[in-house]
């Protein structure tokens, strides 16, 4: 990294100014861009964006993002929330975050990934942005490539997945488009929707464009069940538009092919509920047993087959499973709408003092990057963070 070590102490050698550089966090490193030229060139090299994230990573230092809603209204009231954790382990709202490029309208934006430190988020219609929490960079990604006939009514963008293509260095979207074509029913006297047809698009961040894409074809997938990305594969609970069969539908990212995976246990009923996550860098499956206020969870681990790793037993007043957090503890949602977290070795549940409505919440947690996505600032998309009843910054 020429030039490094250039800060008025010759006596440092180059090598470990590196190595404590990259240890730092992103908002320190980008107050040290102002210190010389050579140290703002070296955190842009893709060798120190790496290491950087790589001992982040190796360490564990995550961050956490939740995404919720306060009303049930349609205008201004899903937010996202920047979490902090402080040495006694009490969680707490950092700041939260306002998105004008997703506001006014009734669903929140989806939330894809982390991969890298980088999220996709995007909505039923047509807008995706990319964001980079770490660095505040936001980039609006162009509109979809898909031509709908004109006979077609709307189209919705339900499902997407987002990830690394590692042998291109890409980042890449892919998406799921279904267009819903309507004809005018005399009998009623209103449009009446007649048929549907569905296409996939797949977005290239190097080249920043759409290519519409193959799919598997004869089968939908269950937008509301949660999805995950790992290791260059983004994976959806999906079940078949003519047997009603369950699945996992994966996407290779270096060779933009969809592919299936068996559940870890066959359907026993109508409904079939699980949650996709990253399991100490494997895909896991957690099923949740139960109904009512006390739940149990089964989690099933894939590494070349589906294993049972182990089952948290009787939950109380639980109503879903957000994620999973450092130390194994769980992220959960109450059944009053409350985040809270569940240690399965002391069986504590500790409520986190944070309210949600009627099941929106999301937690999101990732790792810094310095990673670049070729977009703008925070301040040039007007986003605003705001302490908790304070002022933006």
């Amino acid at each position: 990294m020429q030039g490094l070590s250039k800060t008025g102490r010759s006596d440092v050698p180059e090598v470990l100014v590196f190595e404590i550089l990259h240890r730092l966090p992103v908002k320190s490193l980008t107050r040290f861009r102002c210190v010389c030229k050579p140290w703002s060139s070296s955190f842009q090299t893709p060798l120190f964006i790496t290491k950087h994230h790589n001992h982040h990573l190796r360490h564990n230092n995550l961050n956490l993002l939740l995404k919720s809603s306060y009303v049930s209204t349609r205008y201004d009231t899903h937010y996202f929330s920047q979490l902090s954790t402080d040495k006694g382990h009490n969680f707490s709202v950092k700041q939260t975050v306002h998105l004008p490029f997703f506001e006014n309208f009734l669903y929140s934006p989806k939330v894809d990934g982390p991969c890298n430190g980088i999220l996709c988020l995007s909505d039923f219609n047509d807008k995706v942005a990319l964001w980079n929490p770490s660095t505040r960079e936001f980039k609006i990604l162009p509109q979809s490539s898909i031509q709908c006939p004109p006979s077609a009514g709307y189209t919705d963008f339900d499902r997407s997945g987002f990830g690394y293509d590692s042998q291109t260095d890409d980042y890449k979207v892919v998406r799921f488009a279904t267009i819903y074509f309507e004809g005018y029913d005399e009998h009623y006297n209103r449009y009446v929707e007649l048929d549907q047809n569905e296409k996939f698009e797949l977005y290239s961040l190097r080249s920043d464009s759409w290519k519409e894409i193959s799919h598997p074809g004869g089968t939908t997938y269950d937008p509301l069940l949660f999805n995950n990305y790992l290791n260059g594969f983004h994976y959806w609970a999906a079940c078949g538009y003519y047997d009603n069969e369950n699945y996992i539908l994966s996407f290779d990212m270096v060779t933009e092919k969809f592919s299936t995976l068996p559940l870890p246990l066959p359907r026993t009923s109508g409904s079939y509920r699980l949650d996709l996550l990253d399991f100490n860098g494997l895909l896991g499956a957690l099923l949740p047993q139960g109904e009512g206020t006390e739940k149990s969870f089964d989690l099933w681990v894939m590494n070349g087959s589906w294993t049972k790793q182990f089952t948290i037993d009787s939950v109380p007043g639980v109503g879903r499973a957000l994620g999973f957090w450092k130390n194994g503890e769980l992220f959960l949602e109450s059944s009053d709408h409350e985040l809270v977290l569940f240690d399965p070795s002391t069986r504590e549940l500790k409520n986190l003092g944070i309210h949600d409505y009627m099941e929106t919440m999301e937690i999101s947690a990732y790792v810094e990057s310095l990673v670049p996505i070729n977009g703008r600032s925070e301040y040039e998309e007007c986003i605003i963070r705001r302490p908790p009843g304070g002022a933006s910054n």
